[in-house]
């Protein structure tokens, strides 16, 4: 049984939740500069306001006093900037700060007679006035604010943080290159409980298990750092950090696991409860958070389906393997004859921010109903075979969307379709891109057509001829993360391409590693030299921007600008494009 530790002051729970929204906070060191402007510039009101000399200005005598106002002005607006972004610190600093200065003010009157000081006096009682009408407005909308976060990242049943918070917290982590492992938990047969005694016994036992995992998570018990949530249903997920070996990772989750050794009792009957651990760590088995999530699930599972004494199992790659390729060939192909393949769009700009067009994603649910990652589906849908019916589908959903599109707002932005080298060298595939075009209205110089680079060395010259049909239609031509295969030049140069795609991977790299930078740069000066137009995916920040826009990039695809939008916010982003007259 897991004893009861200390509590460490806030709790850690609460604590990560806080450290999830941290960047809502303005950094300390502007706070230490409004401060400093502000001495600064009283200095310099007080300097003015005393003078008796004069400036030449625009041909006539201005009274050095007169600038004392400019001044006085500017620090009352830095007065206010540290209100509105540090709260009750900046509150208290300002008052701090302003009832030093009003005595200094006073003396200017009395002392000096320096009556140019009289509304100054009257100024900084009126800014204290209004930083303390705009602090406890504040202080009433970070109640308000306080309330919806709480809703938006605690689960409703048991008070853990719920699926929102724990991906956050993922990304959040993934972002800073932490170490932690991932542990995904699901109670075993579960679903008895409701079964038989109802749904209300079972979320009865939920928040009991919940109850003595948040004990753990909050009070330092296991010795390395937890942040345990709830994904919905029987399943959750614990975070674990702040350890030195897997040995430790396994310590703490035989505590969770213990935690469940004591039977639970709801309305008078005992339950006794066991509950299966995957878990996956970052970066050692995944790099981002759908394939980590994946690995852990993927341990997980393999603990339910042996069905042995042994509840906790690490992630390995076999796991992924035949049984799991399966499950997901299934729910492709559900996906398919159900006509449950759907898209979302997107965007695309050139450096200076006008919409260019949108990349189609495929995107499906597996048959639980659960979205399902296209890192998870594509490569299942290549290997058996399954992925030119998923771009067949996808292809001919988007189109008929954007045929509509361009029907009603006349747009002529670029659809942009992944097309897989099996589906390219079907026989039938150019009567196939030719029907989509006819039956959905999207004219051909508006539709482009993404292939992989692999295509160089696979077929080469029947992709060659194939490809030279579709030019012929008007269609464009994509080659999609270039730079991460062949890069053939001889290739490059006999294929008639419009666009080169550099590859998310190098645009990672691009500011902390000079050589990925000046690969970067090589592949757009080879796109430029071969009259191609270079677009670079997965923008993520101004850095990047900053670096593609100074070594010549033209399109920009990433979450810096616009991520992937369901069909009605395409719509509505083309409408705003239009009305903004880009």
């Amino acid at each position: 049984m897991v004893k009861k530790g200390k509590s460490s002051g806030k709790r850690n729970i609460e604590r990560t939740l806080q450290e999830i929204l941290r960047s809502k906070y303005a950094p300390s060191g502007v706070y230490i500069a409004l401060v400093l402007i502000y001495i600064a510039t009283n200095v310099i009101v007080n300097a003015v306001a005393s003078s008796r000399g004069t400036i030449e200005l625009f041909g006539g005598e201005i009274p050095t006093t007169s600038f004392a106002g400019v001044f006085a002005s500017l620090s009352n607006i830095m007065i206010i900037f540290m209100v509105v972004y540090y709260e009750k610190k900046g509150y208290i600093t300002s008052l701090v700060l302003m009832l030093v200065q009003t005595p200094i003010w006073l003396l200017g009157i009395i002392k000096r007679h320096n009556i140019a000081s009289l509304p100054g006096i009257f100024t900084t009682f009126l800014t204290i006035i209004a930083i303390t009408i705009i602090y406890i407005n504040n202080v009433n909308m970070d109640k308000i604010q306080e309330k919806l976060r709480d809703q938006a990242i605690t689960d409703g049943l048991t008070g853990l943080p719920n699926r929102f918070a724990c991906t956050e917290f993922v990304n959040d982590l993934i972002k800073r290159g932490e170490r932690f492992t991932l542990v995904s938990i699901d109670i075993n047969n579960f679903k008895s409980i409701n079964d038989t005694m109802g749904r209300d016994a079972g979320n009865k036992v939920l928040i009991e298990v919940s109850e003595r995992w948040k004990n753990i998570a909050d009070n330092d018990i296991t010795g390395t750092l937890d942040f345990i949530t709830r994904q919905g249903g029987d399943e959750f997920s614990l975070i674990i950090r702040n350890y030195k070996s897997n040995e430790d990772v396994m310590s703490t989750i035989r505590s969770y696991e213990s935690a469940l050794v004591n039977k639970v009792t709801v309305d008078e009957c005992d339950f006794f409860i066991n509950a299966s651990f995957g878990y996956a760590e970052f970066p050692t088995d995944a790099k981002d958070s759908d394939a980590l999530f994946s690995c852990s699930d993927a341990a997980m599972y393999e603990v339910k389906r042996a069905n042995s004494s042994e509840h906790i199992i690490r992630f390995k790659p076999e796991l992924l393997s035949m049984e799991h390729t399966l499950e997901i060939e299934r729910d492709i192909r559900n996906a398919l004859d159900n006509d449950a393949m759907f898209f979302c769009l997107q965007p695309q700009f050139d450096i200076s921010h006008k919409l260019r067009g949108f990349e189609v994603l495929a995107r499906m649910k597996s048959v639980s109903g659960d979205n399902l990652p296209p890192s998870e589906f594509i490569p299942v849908a290549e290997k058996v075979g399954l992925i030119d019916k998923v771009d067949s589908s996808v292809f001919r959903k988007a189109a008929m969307f954007f045929g509509e599109l361009i029907k009603n707002t006349g747009t002529d932005v670029m659809l942009s379709v992944n097309v897989s080298v099996r589906h390219l060298m079907k026989n039938d595939f150019l009567e196939e891109v030719s029907e989509i075009i006819k039956a959905s209205g999207v004219p051909a110089e508006q539709i482009e057509i993404e292939i992989t680079e692999s295509i160089m060395i696979d077929s080469a010259d029947k992709a060659l001829m194939c490809i030279n049909d579709i030019k012929s239609m008007g269609i464009k031509i994509a080659i999609d993360d270039f730079g991460t295969g062949y890069s053939s030049l001889s290739y490059l140069n006999k294929f008639p391409a419009d666009l080169l795609k550099v590859d998310k991977s190098f645009i990672d790299k691009m500011n902390s590693s000079e050589s990925s930078k000046k690969y970067v740069a090589a592949i757009i000066s080879i796109g430029h030299i071969m009259n191609f137009g270079v677009i670079s995916e997965g923008v993520e920040d101004q850095d990047q921007l900053d670096t593609l826009s100074s070594i010549g990039c033209d399109y920009i695809q990433g979450y810096i600008w616009g991520r992937p939008l369901p069909p009605e916010e395409a719509k509505q982003l083309v409408i705003a494009d239009i009305q903004s007259g880009k």
